[in-house]
Formats: structure tokens, C-alpha cells, sequence
């Protein structure tokens, strides 16, 4: 056991580092964080932005005398921009994800890993491990921002919904990730890989729409296995086990499917 989580570890290390030299990397980064500030600034400060919905909302309140219920801007606020972040996930992350396996097959290092001591389980891991790593560290600044702004809300916000959102953006992130690794492992092309990886995810996140269609006990299964049900649910504070499983049930699918087509490299080259 030691011995395969020295080799995780090992692998988690190397695959970290090659984000941070990689050119690709740092772009990646800089328009995430342009695309989500400018959510961010839109969402809560825009002329269509929640504070200022609230202002007229308030305003013509009090011009026709009307009580209003209390609306929580923070909880919306988060939600609407945890919202916009999924949508952003799904053309960032299969640019993340297609050099997992592709980059490999093309410097010809995949025969050297397929043939290593290493599982393939353990390489799996810890390439999306690596990978995940990354992109948490593209939402700590964001993390930062929003919690500036949810000390100055009064009542203090509650940042339970927030955690929860931030937790469930983490999982669906690790599952696309997981599921695009598995797809980079096919092909050595990371262009081909990253629109593959596009078209799947797209699929899983409208799968709901799909459902609605089918009906029945087929289509409430097919939407049971939607990425973007499950995470409106956690992005609006709802925690369900049926949904943790989902995500864990897509990521363990993604590794599982790697390691099958690490394997299958390997006798391909015996």
C-alpha cells in the first residue's frame, strides 16, 4: 500500500509541475480568471446585476407602498455565480484534460508508463490528481473575492451554501476531468481529445432534456445521471448522497476506463 501511494504521489508531482511551465497552462489560467471576473463584476455590480435588481426591486416597493419579502442576496449572488462557472467548466476543462494521455502517445513516453512498474491505477490517480490540483488553484483567488464580499453583506452571510457550491464545482470539475483523462488515453491527438471530451460532458449535462422526452421509468433513469441536476442541486445549498455518489460513481468510471485502455496499449505493444 505504501508502495503504490509513493508512485501516486510520485506521479501527482510530475504532472503538477508540467502545468506550471507550460505555457498553454498559464493562458488557460489568465482567461478563466478574465471570464470569471467579469461574471463576477457583471452578476453583482452590472445594470442587470443582483444589487442593482434589488435597488428597483426596493424602489418600486416603495413607490406603490407593497411589502416585499426579505431576499438573501448573498445565496443568490453565489448561486448565480457558481452557475455560470459550470457553464465555463465545460470549454476550460476538456483543454485541461486532453494532454493527460495524448501528450504521452506523441513523445512516445506512454510505451515507457504502460511498461513501467507503476499500475495503471496508480498512474490514473495521479494524473488526475495533478490536473484537479490545478484547477483548484485557478478558484482560490475567486474564493477570496467572494468572501470579501459576503463579510460586507449584513446579517452576516451563511457560508454553508457557499462551501457546498465551491464542493459540488469540485466534483463536477473531477468528474469531467476524470472522463476526458480516459478519452485523452485514446487518441494521440490532444485537439481530437479535447472536442471528444466536449461533446461527451455536453451530453451528460443536457442528459435531463433527454429524459424529459423519453419519460417514464427509462427517462427518470437517464436523468438521474445528469452532471448539471445534480450540481444545480448542490450550488443551491440541497445536499443529496445520491448526488456525492453520482460524481464519485463518474470519477471512479474515468479512472477505471484509463487503466482498461492503458492495459490495452500494453498488450497492443506486446
Amino acid at each position: 500500500m505504501g508502495i503504490v501511494l509513493a508512485n501516486i504521489i510520485a506521479i501527482y508531482r510530475r504532472e503538477l509541475q508540467t502545468y506550471f511551465v507550460s505555457p498553454l497552462a498559464y493562458a488557460i489560467a489568465g482567461i478563466f480568471w478574465f471570464l470569471t471576473g467579469l461574471f463576477f463584476v457583471l452578476i453583482l455590480l452590472g445594470p442587470d446585476g443582483i444589487l442593482a435588481a434589488v435597488t428597483d426591486l426596493e424602489a418600486r416597493a416603495q413607490e406603490f407602498r407593497l411589502e416585499i419579502p426579505p431576499i438573501d442576496v448573498p445565496y443568490e449572488f453565489i448561486k448565480a455565480f457558481l452557475d455560470r462557472m459550470g457553464w465555463l467548466l465545460l470549454f476550460i476543462l476538456p483543454i485541461l484534460s486532453m494532454g493527460l494521455y495524448a501528450e504521452e502517445r506523441k513523445r512516445g513516453t506512454l510505451e515507457l508508463l504502460a511498461t513501467s512498474p507503476i499500475t495503471n491505477w496508480a498512474v490514473a490517480v495521479g494524473k488526475l490528481l495533478g490536473v484537479l490540483t490545478f484547477f483548484m488553484t485557478l478558484i482560490l483567488p475567486l474564493m477570496v473575492l467572494e468572501a470579501i464580499v459576503l463579510n460586507t453583506s449584513e446579517p452576516a452571510a451563511n457560508l454553508t451554501i457557499p462551501l457546498l457550491g465551491h464542493f459540488g464545482l469540485i466534483l463536477l470539475a473531477a468528474s469531467i476531468l476524470s472522463l476526458g483523462m480516459f478519452i485523452s488515453s485514446l487518441t494521440n491527438s490532444t485537439i481530437l481529445s479535447a472536442v471528444l471530451t466536449f461533446a461527451v460532458i455536453l451530453m451528460l449535462l443536457f442528459i435531463d432534456l433527454i429524459a424529459k422526452v423519453i419519460g417514464g421509468p427509462i427517462g427518470a433513469t437517464l436523468g438521474h445521471l445528469s452532471l448539471l441536476q445534480h450540481y444545480n442541486n448542490m450550488i443551491q445549498g440541497i445536499f443529496d448522497t445520491s448526488s456525492l455518489i453520482l460524481f464519485l460513481s463518474y470519477i471512479i468510471l474515468g479512472i477505471f476506463l484509463t487503466a482498461q485502455s492503458i492495459d490495452a496499449f500494453r498488450f497492443q505493444r506486446q
